[in-house]
């Protein structure tokens, strides 16, 4: 059997760039059939490198040096969670009130509305199951289509700041008249310096330490306002990710680049959600021109009636080892790598919310997204029906990996 042969460079460089979450054990040959013992044997490594034999997510007391979070934390493509870190930001104590919230957004503009997304579940941007009457011949057909799966996209509507806070606290409660629905305002896009100026002086418009370490101010910073039913599926973004929560808490499921085979991703139709306000009622229908998109398949959570299911169905991730589990409180910032794949949760405050910001920084197409290239193209041999998507794809008009 063939084998690849990694270049070691001595001396800096490519070499202490790569020292860590698992960058510097691709250096050891692997073979190129796919012998999946040593894929495995790379996610025990990456685990020891990234984050040693605890298992969990490390948690500083106090924000970094830049230089600090640089050495320890960026080039190492490692995960942390900063405590005290927004502890002066006037959201802690204003966001939690909604009046305050309606008269700020209402003083800078009376008309002023924002997209909220609304599904039927709570999960926006991910797989759900499509109905026969929904399927059109090209998808049913397709050969790189998983069978009566779709990747969703929400039904957005603008509306005022009020009746958002309203609708977001009311989903998944019988007694009130929107319990058919579950809005989630994650419009994303830089969404919290066009739709929410109103609210920038509550917040640091970057995170000066991670905005000095990486040289650069944020690409784009969101507002995320949901509730207890509000879920994003497993995925990866392509950006150095900085969330601090300021309401409620936020639930992480968190796996290294290296575990990309665990995810089996796959290219799925794209589908979108229609809400109907006078019925209460979604229809789901694929995209007009097909495309598909390609995404994570597993469900880290799945039902008593699919459980079996899906661990047949994807035994590399039910059977290898657990995924890193770190809960995120108010005034708390995690800092999540590039293309680390993550899956959210979230448990809400007293108004039923769960509040959070976050910054996304450009991520460096170095070395370690070259060599994430190589490992993805490697062959594990568990996986059939449905092969792994090339990341190339993913810089398509269907890569938004994006969303948390």
């Amino acid at each position: 059997m063939g084998f690849v042969s990694r270049p070691l460079v001595i001396g800096g460089g490519l070499l202490s760039s790569l020292t860590s979450a698992g960058w510097f054990s691709l250096f050891l040959p692997i073979r190129v059939e796919g012998q999946k013992m040593e894929i495995e044997a790379l996610w025990e490594e990456v685990r020891e490198l990234s984050l040693g034999n605890s298992g969990k997510v490390e948690r500083l007391e106090s924000p970094p040096s830049p230089l600090q979070f640089l050495r320890d934390f960026v080039s190492q493509n490692k995960p942390c969670i900063i405590s005290n870190a927004i502890h002066h930001w006037p959201a802690l104590s204003n966001w939690s009130c909604d009046s305050y919230l309606v008269q700020a957004m209402s003083s800078f503009s009376s008309d002023q509305l924002i997209s909220v997304h609304l599904t039927p579940n709570g999960r926006a941007d991910a797989l759900v199951p499509l109905k026969e009457n929904d399927k059109s011949k090209d998808a049913s057909s397709s050969s790189t289509c998983s069978d009566s799966l779709c990747f969703a996209s929400a039904h957005v509507q603008r509306m005022p700041i009020h009746e958002a806070l309203s609708l977001i606290s009311s989903g998944g409660n019988s007694k009130q008249i929107h319990s058919k629905v579950v809005a989630y305002a994650q419009q994303q896009n830089d969404c919290f310096r066009s739709e929410y100026s109103a609210l920038a002086p509550d917040c640091d418009p970057h995170i000066h330490w991670a905005t000095e370490a990486l040289g650069c101010l944020p690409e784009a910073v969101n507002l995320w306002i949901g509730n207890h039913l509000s879920e994003t599926s497993f995925h990866k973004d392509h950006y150095e990710n900085l969330y601090a929560v300021v309401t409620g808490r936020k639930h992480f499921l968190l796996l290294p680049p290296t575990d990309v085979h665990r995810m089996y991703i796959r290219e799925y139709p794209a589908a979108q959600y229609s809400y109907f306000q006078e019925t209460e009622q979604f229809r789901l229908e694929l995209e007009k021109p097909l495309r598909y998109v390609p995404w994570c398949s597993v469900d880290p959570y799945p039902s008593l009636e699919t459980k079996d299911g899906q661990m047949s169905k994807f035994p590399l991730y039910f059977n290898g080892p657990k995924p890193f589990e770190c809960t995120v409180y108010p005034g708390e910032i995690l800092y999540l790598p590039s293309m680390w794949f993550h899956h959210v949760r979230q448990s809400p405050d007293c108004q039923g919310r769960t509040i959070a910001l976050n910054y996304w920084y450009d991520m460096q197409f170095d070395i370690k997204y070259a060599y994430f290239n190589f490992l993805q193209s490697i062959h594990h041999p568990s996986i059939e029906n449905g092969k792994l998507t090339k990341l190339e794809n993913e810089d398509s008009e269907s890569d938004d990996f994006s969303c948390s």
